[in-house]
């Protein structure tokens, strides 16, 4: 039979479980969108890799309870130097994407 206590580490357990598949959504969605940026302006998403930099509870539009994620990701222009992107999303929509001044390629 299940105590008090253990009620409470299992619904902890199943909590932190179902935060860590989440977040594997969470996180292929913000890639997914970083490399469509990336191919629109002719840029390389570097290493594959997305770290979660910050995470937020905030409100939607129809008043629910959502997390604003912030993620960073690495690209480069003409791949001799890395430069920092940031993109945003709350739930699986997307905010903003921000990166960071980069050269561009010569046309010699």
């Amino acid at each position: 039979m299940f105590s008090l206590v253990n009620l409470f580490w299992l619904v902890l357990l199943g909590t932190a479980a179902l935060y860590l598949w989440r977040s594997g959504q969470f996180k292929g969605r913000a890639r997914e969108l970083a490399i469509n940026h990336c191919q629109q302006l002719d840029l390389q998403l570097l290493d594959d890799s997305m770290v979660i930099t910050g995470l937020w509870p905030v409100r939607s539009a129809g008043g629910s309870l959502v997390f604003r994620r912030r993620y960073r990701f690495e690209f480069a222009s003409i791949g001799d130097r890395r430069y920092q992107g940031e993109v945003v999303i709350i739930g699986m929509r997307l905010v903003h994407i921000e990166l960071e001044t980069y050269k561009l390629p010569s046309d010699e």
